[in-house]
C-alpha cells in the first residue's frame, strides 16, 4: 500500500509539471529585430495567449496557432502553420525562430519624465493699516488734511 502510495505520489508531480510547464504569458506586441518575413527589421508582430495555446500573427500578416513544443514545453513552442519551433526567454521578452527570426517584445515608448513643480513664493506685505496708509500713501494723506 505504501508503495502504491509512493508511485501515484510521483506520477502526480511528473504530471503537474508538465501541465503548468509554460509559465510566462508570452501575449503582447513584439517587434521583429532579425531576419524578418517582410523586410527591414522593425515591424511589428502579436501573440495573445490562452492557457497553454497561442495565436501569432508576424510581420508579415501571416498567422498561426501554437502550443507548447512537446520536446521542450517550458521554453519552447511549435507554430503549426509554420512548421517551425522557437524559443523563448524565460522573461518572455524575446523569442527566437528555428529559421532566425527574433521578436523582442515591444514595450512602448519609454513614459515621459516626470513633471517638475516648482512653487515660487510671493512675499506679501502685511495688510496696511489706516493710519499708517496715510502716512506712506501721498492721496490718504490729503484728503486728511
Amino acid at each position: 500500500m505504501r508503495m502504491t502510495s509512493c508511485a501515484l505520489a510521483a506520477l502526480a508531480a511528473l504530471a503537474a509539471s508538465g501541465a503548468s510547464a509554460q509559465t510566462v504569458n508570452l501575449t503582447g506586441t513584439y517587434i521583429c529585430i532579425e531576419a524578418c518575413r517582410a523586410g527591414p527589421a522593425g515591424g511589428p508582430a502579436f501573440i495573445t495567449q490562452n492557457g497553454l495555446d497561442l495565436n501569432l500573427l508576424n510581420e508579415a500578416g501571416q498567422s498561426s496557432r501554437a502550443s507548447p513544443d512537446v520536446t521542450a514545453p517550458a521554453t519552447r513552442i511549435w507554430a503549426d502553420a509554420w512548421n517551425e519551433g522557437a524559443v523563448y526567454s524565460p522573461d518572455g521578452m524575446t523569442i527566437q525562430f528555428d529559421n532566425g527570426t527574433v521578436w523582442q517584445r515591444d514595450m512602448g515608448p519609454p513614459p515621459p519624465p516626470p513633471v517638475r513643480v516648482v512653487h515660487v513664493r510671493t512675499s506679501k506685505a502685511p495688510a496696511a493699516h489706516r493710519h499708517h496708509a496715510a502716512a506712506t500713501h501721498p492721496k490718504a494723506a490729503k484728503s486728511k488734511a
